[in-house]
């Protein structure tokens, strides 16, 4: 079911996620606040290419935008899943609309320049970096399951159909008025999500176990994501595509400049015919899905984007520019779309946090450095040699997609369980820093079941792994050979725990076709061990360190 909808997310259900009352609140003032926000990018892109004679430092405001999600999205995806996701995008929110209010005092006072443009877009970055994780974790405490791929879609979508609106809006703006009421408009419009989000309350999954430290949420975040391989492949994909597909917005303004000889109406119309191109591909996402397999997807998505930067690198025409551009945002949305999709789509409820803040956190960190990249070669040889290079950086990315095709994340079934686990009984009074916990699980396998066991092996122990056991290993007895014992370790109780609240219905799927292998005369047994150095100091009074817990069914 959710292959189906997440390749098919124009299907009548695409818009099933509207129906949610707090759903439809933020995400409709958060396309409010995405007006303001491309109007205001236009406007400090373009007030940095007037006041700045260096084209490093016009490309440099697309990267001190992107530079705090690679710096700081595994912390703030940290944050996302182990406190309130609400109060997160509130404060993520809070820092937009201050970085946008201190803009506008600026620019009304005359004292801005362009570090301080720099150093403010770094601010709102910071801002955006703590709210996407939180605002996209969101959906799944916000929507129905089933609805899920829809409400990613949804977002995608609706910012992609804003992006061919504002930056229009900002280049009228900025040519009959001045950045100044660009920059205050989107300061209005940041209010539209605060109001929201803090007049929305939505029900979270509520845990029994204490909150994870950040340091060991940050580490089992990024032991999952580096164990999965489809979100390791979005991982390089997307770091690829944003180091070389950036070229074509964070060079745009030098283009208007140098090349075409606009102004700011110019560069807000061009901007517009990216967005437009967006919006349509966005509409035709799930066609598109339906036609082509993952990884041609990709190939068309790059190769767009590869045209778009070589005809911005010869023309000299604002109309073939606007049709280029056209094709950039069409590649644009349909490769990030997808990549975000997928990663949701590839990640448990309880990891979807930290999964989507490591993503752009790579992600963001080949956009910033692309950035950067383009602009040292824009200045330091030509504009045209910049964009040429962006455009054979993007073919090669469209070969890696074809070469290694990225597995689509389907039928995953990542939910939690709701198995009811409450912990076996004890007859230590273990706290719940208390550990290493040891598991032991012991099996008796017939010969004919051996070679489907040793085959559902290796998924278990990744559904283990990714979940917070260590040390996984399986052992076969020398003297029984029907006799297989798999151990794990966790370095506390509270830790063991928390691994059996995160096993999904997936989980309990292989651990049920496992159970239909045992063929003992009882059932299958789990000990729980707690390790002990020895030689240790230990008190008297102390018990033996062993528990036994009763058979599995």
């Amino acid at each position: 079911m959710r292959r189906a909808l997440a390749a098919d997310p124009g299907s009548p259900s695409g818009l099933a996620p509207l129906r949610n009352p707090i759903f439809r609140s933020v995400w409709l003032a958060t396309q409010i606040s995405s007006v303001g926000s491309l109007m205001q990018t236009v406007a400090v892109s373009w007030l940095m290419a007037t006041i700045s004679t260096s084209d490093l430092m016009v490309a440099l405001v697309q990267a001190s935008s992107t530079l705090p999600a690679f710096l700081l999205s595994i912390f703030a995806g940290a944050i996302a899943d182990n406190f309130s996701r609400r109060r997160v995008m509130l404060a993520g929110r809070c820092l937009i609309a201050t970085s946008s209010a201190m803009l506008t005092v600026l620019l009304a006072t005359g004292f801005v320049d362009p570090w301080s443009i720099l150093g403010l877009s770094f601010l709102a970055g910071c801002g955006v970096a703590f709210n996407g994780p939180a605002w996209q974790a969101s959906v799944g405490d916000m929507v129905d399951r089933r609805d899920i791929p829809a409400a990613v879609m949804l977002i995608s979508a609706g910012f992609n159909t804003i992006r061919a609106i504002g930056p229009a809006l900002g280049g009228i703006v900025v040519a009959s008025f001045a950045p100044l009421i660009a920059v205050a408009l989107a300061t209005v419009g940041n209010a539209a999500p605060l109001a929201a989000i803090a007049r929305c309350k939505w029900k979270v999954r509520s845990s029994p176990l204490p909150r994870e430290p950040i340091t060991t949420a940050i580490y089992d975040g990024m032991r999952f994501a580096m164990m999965s391989s489809e979100i390791r492949a979005v991982m390089a994909q997307g770091t690829l595509f944003g180091l070389a597909s950036i070229a074509i917005l964070a060079l745009l303004p030098l283009v208007v400049r140098d090349q075409l000889g606009g102004g700011p109406f110019a560069y807000g119309v061009l901007m517009a015919g990216f967005g437009t191109g967006a919006f349509l591909a966005g509409s035709w996402n799930g066609f598109f899905r339906r036609v082509l397999s993952q990884g041609r997807l990709i190939a068309a998505a790059c190769v767009a984007c590869a045209a778009c930067s070589a005809s911005l690198a010869l023309t000299q025409s604002v109309a073939a520019a606007a049709v280029a551009l056209g094709m950039g945002g069409a590649g644009w949305v349909t490769a990030w779309s997808w990549f975000g999709t997928n990663v949701q789509l590839a990640s448990p409820q309880w990891v979807v946090g930290r999964s989507l803040s490591i993503y752009y956190a790579s992600t963001y960190g080949g956009i910033a450095a692309g950035s950067w990249l383009w602009g040292v070669v824009a200045e330091n040889q030509s504009l045209s040699l910049a964009l040429e290079g962006s455009a054979g950086a993007l073919l090669l990315a469209a070969a890696a997609s074809l070469v290694l095709p990225i597995g689509e994340a389907q039928d995953l079934e990542l939910y939690p369980s709701d198995n009811g686990f409450n912990g076996p009984k004890l007859a230590l009074d273990l706290k719940p820093r208390s550990g290493p916990i040891v598991a032991r699980i012991e099996y008796w396998i017939s010969a004919k079941n051996v070679e489907a066991f040793l085959d559902l092996m290796p998924e278990r122990r990744m559904s283990q792994s990714r979940a917070g056991a260590r040390h996984w290993n399986l052992q076969r007895d020398v003297q029984e050979p029907s006799h297989w014992i798999e151990t794990f370790r966790t370095p506390t109780w509270t830790d063991y725990l928390r691994l059996n609240h995160r096993l999904t219905i997936k989980d309990n799927q292989l651990d049920e076709r496992l159970s239909q292998l045992h063929s003992g005369e009882h059932p299958r047994r789990l000990t729980l061990s707690i390790e002990r150095p020895v030689g240790s100091a230990r008190k008297p009074s102390q018990p033996r360190p062993f528990i036994s817990h009763p058979p599995l069914g």
